[in-house]
């Protein structure tokens, strides 16, 4: 009998544990919608396509991508900003990769 209540106290801090844990974020490869819903709010496509634009390569639109998701707290993981620069590159820059 005392066996089966450490037992039935184990699973229920167990259970406890588990339904006081945040739901981890969820990453998405919805580069399009990521940048229609945070990456506009602030400026519209013609900082793309300005003839002097700041961003030079890749490297440099994902490191600038990177500046813009911590500026505004969102807290991408490093897949949505490389999706992102890479949604970025495809319709704007197009820097070799």
């Amino acid at each position: 009998m005392i066996n089966r209540l450490s037992v039935l106290a184990s699973t229920l801090a167990g259970l406890v544990l588990i339904a006081g844990t945040p739901a981890p974020a969820v990453a998405t490869d919805d580069a399009e919608s990521l940048y229609q819903t945070h990456c506009i709010r602030c400026h519209g496509s013609e900082i793309y396509t300005r003839e002097d634009r700041k961003i030079s390569s890749f490297e440099g639109l994902e490191r600038q991508v990177q500046r813009c998701e911590l500026s505004l707290g969102l807290q991408w993981f490093d897949e949505n900003i490389s999706d992102v620069a890479a949604y970025l590159n495809r319709h704007y820059y197009q820097f070799p990769r």
